[in-house]
């Protein structure tokens, strides 16, 4: 989760062609064989959104059962990086206030965050 200075997080859509197409989630991808956690996520940054991490910690674990497959997310914090996110895979990027809406349809894995990160003080 790219966190600004200003306690905003960025937000985008799961690319064209992809399962649930469209919906709201955080930056981030599978974990290849033999990564850890925080390779991958520093790995699909790079090649979703095209920014360099330099900083990150580890935020939440959470499970969740879609009807295509069972998946364990990691989520983190990721607040210094090198580079503007960029859309690269054509998906669309939103930068959240956490006093703002979110956007919707969200992934239902991502939604249970919601409200931790709207409460977190770190």
């Amino acid at each position: 989760m790219l966190r600004r200075p200003d306690g905003a997080v960025l937000l985008s859509t799961r690319p064209p062609g992809k399962a649930f197409a469209g919906w709201w989630e955080f930056p981030g991808g599978k974990i290849e064989s033999q990564e850890t956690p925080q390779q991958a996520l520093i790995r699909e940054c790079q090649e979703e959104i095209g920014i360099r991490v330099l900083e990150l910690s580890s935020a939440w674990t959470i499970g969740h059962t879609y009807p295509h497959a069972a998946v364990e997310l990691h989520f983190h914090w990721v607040n210094r990086w090198i580079g503007t996110p960029q859309p690269i895979e054509g998906q669309q990027l939103l930068w959240v206030a956490t006093d703002q809406a979110w956007p919707y349809p969200i992934l239902p894995a991502t939604a249970p965050l919601l409200q931790r990160i709207r409460n977190y003080k770190g």
